[in-house]
């Protein structure tokens, strides 16, 4: 699911009650529960006057995560998949079986990252674009989009990536470079006043022997970094993510 962004590629973002559009006002997406339905299907209408080619980034909330541990045992992507499809069905059980299943490396050996959405979603945003003369170049979740934007900055470093959407954070640990872990909890609107204490007790759990102290949030709306006086937080937009060009 990684993506090279092109000049002129018209960009979307996909969230419950969003669509994000380069060059563009973002579009309230009215009547959703929650799940992709409502924003796919308000699509057809945004896409009205666009040609060309388009790359779409799916909300975290429509993307399963996992992680693999790095296994010299597996040569090919179809090896990882296989392993991927596995973990997911043990975790989440036969409705594996109709979720499409990508795994990236950041790290050679690293963790790898397992990405699952639903087949039906990705099927439906193709008859869509097909119908609208647009190829669909590719569709990546927010998460990796966010961390192939912020790779650089990163590098062999050690950081915690948040990610905010309505009701929810995602977290991301990364060490030396590498994927360490990724949970997705539920959040108020106070959740900025507590984040110490979210990522504490993360560390925790994770049993982490010192902690990282570098922390790079998403947000929805303006985030002072000046809140946490021990950490080093640093702010990113949301929709400058979705859209943003590698």
């Amino acid at each position: 699911m990684s993506l090279l962004w092109r000049n002129k590629q018209l960009r979307i973002g996909l969230a419950p009650d969003s669509i994000y559009i380069s060059g563009a006002k973002t579009v309230d997406v009215a009547g959703g529960d929650g799940s992709w339905t409502a924003p796919v299907e308000a699509l057809s209408a945004v896409l009205a006057g666009h040609k060309g080619e388009a790359a779409v980034v799916l909300a975290d909330q429509f993307v399963r995560y996992s992680l693999l541990a790095y296994n010299e045992t597996l040569k090919t992507p179809e090896q990882w998949n296989a392993l991927a499809l596995h973990r997911f069905g043990t975790l989440h059980g036969p409705r594996a079986a109709d979720w499409q299943i990508n795994v990236t490396s950041t790290s050679p050996l690293g963790p790898r990252l397992a990405c699952a959405v639903d087949r039906p979603l990705i099927e439906r945003l193709a008859t869509i674009f097909t119908s609208a003369g647009i190829h669909l170049a590719s569709v990546q979740p927010f998460l990796v989009a966010a961390f192939n934007r912020i790779r650089k900055t990163v590098g062999n470093g050690s950081c915690w990536i948040v990610v905010e959407e309505p009701g929810r954070l995602t977290l991301a640990l990364i060490q030396r470079g590498m994927w360490i872990a990724i949970r997705g909890r539920r959040a108020d609107k106070g959740w900025r006043n507590v984040l110490p204490e979210i990522l504490e007790r993360e560390s925790a759990f994770l049993g982490l022997s010192q902690p990282v102290t570098r922390v790079i949030v998403c947000t929805q709306g303006e985030f002072d970094t000046e809140m946490y006086q021990a950490w080093r937080t640093e702010a990113l937009g949301y929709r400058e993510l979705a859209l943003a060009s590698e």
